[in-house]
């Protein structure tokens, strides 16, 4: 048989009751002992008188009637104590195997778990016992796992919807050029740039997975001291020419925000959070830029005008391939952006969240500490 948990608590149950009844037998055949010696008081040659008239000595009367006592309780002392023994341990393998049923149940879904059966929950209804905490804790990473699988398909099924967009413009472009037969260098050109705007579409949401499961792995990550305020200027002079075009104001406040962490990722983190300040902007509109130092803490926020935000929908702006409202004076980006800011923070053990102003627009506040967790 399999020693499992069942029959050792069996087996100790049945040892516990062998070893209490043999400590009472043993505390009886002392009493008993003890009580059938009472000629020990009397006088030496003191005879005792029987039943059927004939005497007998004292002495040999008390010897017998001990032996007689020893050899019942003996008897009935064994049987009782076996007798206690044996509807203990059945007693206890019922009631073990009671107790622990949800933990068979907890092992059979755990045996049957695939990506269409996380919904099976144990649903333990019994004694708000330590088994009822297991089972409650059984479901509630159950419920995690659910979460993150779905979370994990729909950012499989965006990615794969993001990816093929540009390779079907590609595609049809390639197609229907290839199929004029009367193309010339000029509807070449044209294909050539169309290809060209998709290829580098498909290439940005590449480097934004890598940057975002680089982040997300928290593997390889480089500790240097790297200036936020610095990843600022640097994310302003890259967007230089979008912030002309579309003729927005930006207000900087930079002081220093020194950390430790990984320089091309606080650099993609402050990079994003302009870019998405530019692209989801209005015509004329307005960006405003701080960082330094608040407690232990280090801060950048990025705030700017544009499209009413709903302030319930913030949280989910965070989510890869999420975008938020219309689309802005930008080109149309991958819905990364907030992801990755999320991501590298998490990875510096920082926080980022967001407020949606009335009127329109965001504003992104990031805290990373000063020193590496």
């Amino acid at each position: 048989m399999r020693p499992t948990l069942r029959l050792r608590l069996t087996l100790l149950n049945a040892l516990l009751l062998l070893g209490a009844g043999s400590m009472l037998f043993l505390l009886a055949w002392l009493l008993v002992g003890e009580a059938v010696r009472p000629v020990q008081e009397l006088a030496e040659g003191t005879v005792v008188l029987l039943r059927d008239g004939s005497e007998v000595n004292a002495r040999a009367w008390q010897e017998r009637l001990l032996d007689n006592a020893h050899f019942e309780l003996l008897v009935k002392g064994s049987l009782a104590v076996l007798a206690i023994t044996l509807v203990g341990m059945f007693g206890a393998y019922a009631l073990v195997g009671r107790a622990l049923r949800p933990l068979h149940q907890v092992t059979a879904i755990a045996q049957g778990l695939g990506g269409e059966t996380l919904d099976q929950r144990i649903g333990y209804a019994g004694a708000d016992d330590e088994v009822a905490e297991l089972a409650d804790t059984f479901d509630a990473m159950l419920d995690r796992l659910d979460a993150n699988f779905s979370a994990q398909q729909r950012f499989v099924a965006n990615a794969s919807h993001e990816l093929r967009t540009p390779l079907a413009v590609i595609r049809t472009e390639v197609d229907v050029t290839l199929s004029d037969p009367d193309v010339d260098a000029a509807e070449l050109r044209r294909m050539g740039l169309v290809v060209r705007d998709a290829s580098e579409r498909a290439n940005a949401l590449v480097d934004a997975l890598l940057v975002l499961a680089r982040s997300q792995a928290r593997t390889g990550l480089r500790a240097e001291p790297v200036d936020l305020a610095a990843g600022v200027k640097g994310a302003l002079s890259a967007m230089d020419g979008e912030i002309r075009r579309t003729n927005l104001t930006v207000t900087t406040r930079l002081h220093p925000a020194p950390v430790i962490g990984d320089p091309s990722l606080l650099d993609r983190l402050a990079g994003n959070l302009i870019e998405n300040a530019v692209r989801y902007n209005h015509l004329g509109g307005h960006i405003w830029i701080t960082s330094g130092r608040e407690g232990d803490y280090a801060q950048l926020v990025v705030g700017n005008t544009g499209f009413e935000v709903d302030q319930a929908d913030v949280a989910g702006l965070f989510e890869p391939f999420r975008r938020g409202g219309r689309e802005r004076t930008g080109a149309r980006g991958s819905g990364l952006g907030l992801s990755i800011v999320h991501a590298v923070c998490q990875a510096h053990a920082g926080s980022v969240g967001a407020v949606a102003r009335q009127g329109g627009g965001m504003e992104v506040t990031v805290a990373l500490p000063l020193r590496p967790a």
